[in-house]
């Protein structure tokens, strides 16, 4: 082997170890919060230590990308990687609900940088679009991995070791992805000082947390009315707007909009977007309808074989890519996406396991797990090398905030769907209004059916089921999107990167 290949190794290992710690980390800590609930309270903020991680991770996506086109991915990528690990080191000792949460945006600060940085890495070590499609399509085979595994990790750590160990976990393969990295990446320096976009940055880190927190807060927080609701979409909108024209007049812009001249990157991103709502939406309401509607024991029977079918996808898919175009590919899963959400706006609670199993395989295969390899190859071979970073952390944010817009739409469609058949309900008539206020709750069906009526339980449910039936009209929307929009894209094939972006 010769030192070249050696060398390709260790950094490929580097980059899976920090990728791996980084999707780990969610799905450790969703079944973490029980424990640590229990010990240091802070039930009504849980959320927050979700929704803080998610919010400084993809409001500094972007920007990290940026950074390491201009500085070195090197640099950026182990300043993210300490970052991330002293968030997770805080973490660990944190007293308090509030300590947990600022702690949890410092870890998503890092987490911001490890995703783009980790995918400009690879596509810089060969130029052989075979190696490149490989490479990528286990990397994102690696998130279907996490899915599966960490919940199982977070369960075995928070029995056994305490919940602290959930995030003291991350240290050493942190450091040993850190140390390999460092030791066997080597990187040439520009000479060059290139100015830093400073209002840019500043205005898009504004902009994408006024959107994110009200699709977060909207109909669960504050109403949609709400002054609170308003004046986040009206900041970020303004913002947004003041972003664009600072982004055309910046001599290097954090988010270069020459870009969005390629129709394989507006196509990529939309597509992304699309893919985000639709999976976010799934793995938000099918654990719901399993348990709840179906009567499963847990949501594994669901979940599982999606996010393991989603691995598979992402690997098989990214090895078409030399034989198929981007174009054909991306527009096969939109194609699958809206199949299975018509599929999904069907169901009923006489559907039997197997045929449900089949359903989550095939949303997970078709649908989600091949835009996982593939956008991030359309991309990178569709611009100027000088912007891989930049374009790499594209297709994470637009997949991070297709998920907030789709789990918020749909959130909104099936709580007031659901709201309208019970208020309407006939089994329900002579029970008071406050009565019914308290049914609205979803925890009520999944509840033993002793503690409320057969025929009332019998109500919900199937009034619950039909809800979330409706919500899935929202993953058709977006899979008609994404359709739409990777048709207009070019066909673009895996090949050696463009000198051109515009070409």
């Amino acid at each position: 082997m010769s030192v070249s290949s050696s060398r390709n190794g260790f950094i490929i290992l580097a980059m899976a170890l920090g990728l791996l710690m980084s999707s780990l980390d969610n799905t450790i800590t969703s079944a973490a919060i029980t424990h640590i609930i229990q010990e240091i309270g802070g039930f009504e903020s849980m959320s927050w230590v979700f929704t803080a991680y998610v919010l400084a991770a993809t409001s500094t996506m972007l920007i990290f990308g940026k950074m390491s086109d201009l500085f070195g991915r090197k640099l950026f990528y182990l300043i993210g990687i300490t970052v991330f690990l002293i968030g997770s080191a805080l973490c660990g000792v944190a007293q308090n609900i509030e300590q947990l949460i600022t702690f949890r945006a410092i870890q998503g600060i890092g987490g911001g940088a490890l995703f783009p940085i980790t995918f400009t890495i690879l596509f810089t070590l060969s130029s052989d679009p075979k190696y490149t499609a490989r490479i990528s399509g286990v990397f994102a085979g690696i998130f279907g991995l996490s899915s599966v595994a960490g919940p199982q990790i977070g369960t075995l750590l928070s029995e056994l070791l305490g919940w602290r160990w959930c995030f003291y976990v991350n240290i050493p393969i942190g450091l040993l992805s850190l140390v390999t990295l460092l030791v066997s990446l080597k990187e040439s320096r520009s000479q060059a000082k290139p100015k830093i976009d400073y209002l840019g940055t500043i205005s898009l880190i504004i902009s994408s947390i006024a959107i994110m927190l009200a699709l977060e807060w909207g109909g669960k927080v504050y109403d949609w009315s709400s002054w609170q609701i308003i004046g986040l979409f009206v900041v970020s909108i303004v913002v947004g707007v003041s972003f664009i024209f600072i982004e055309r007049q910046a001599q290097e812009p954090i988010l270069p909009l020459i870009l969005f001249k390629n129709r394989m990157v507006v196509a990529t991103c939309i597509a992304c977007l699309s893919q985000g709502a639709i999976m976010f939406g799934a793995i938000t309401y099918l654990p719901i309808f399993a348990v709840a509607v179906l009567g499963h024991a847990n949501a594994n029977s669901v979940l599982t074989p999606m996010m393991l079918s989603l691995m598979a996808g992402a690997v098989v898919f990214a090895m078409l890519q030399t034989k198929f175009s981007f174009r054909a590919l991306m527009t096969f899963s939109m194609l699958a996406c809206l199949g299975i959400s018509i599929f999904l706006t069907n169901l009923t609670p006489a559907i039997s396991t197997v045929h449900l199993t089949l359903l989550m395989i095939l949303l997970g295969f078709a649908g989600i797990g091949p835009l996982m390899s593939v956008a991030q190859n359309a991309i990178a071979y569709s611009v100027d090398k000088k912007y891989i970073g930049i374009s790499s952390s594209i297709v994470g944010f637009s997949r991070n905030m297709g998920g907030v817009l789709g789990a918020s739409v749909m959130a909104a469609v099936v709580n007031q769907n659901y709201k309208t058949i019970i208020t309407a309900g006939e089994p329900l008539q002579g029970i008071s209004s406050d009565k019914i206020e308290s049914l609205l709750n979803p925890e009520i069906v999944m509840q033993a059916t002793t503690q409320i009526d057969p025929a009332i339980h019998l109500f919900l449910r199937d009034s619950l089921g039909a809800s979330i039936n409706h919500g899935y009209f929202v993953g058709i929307a977006f899979a008609v999107i994404g359709f739409l929009s990777v048709l207009n894209a070019g066909p673009g094939q895996a090949k050696n990167p463009k000198k051109d972006e515009d070409s």
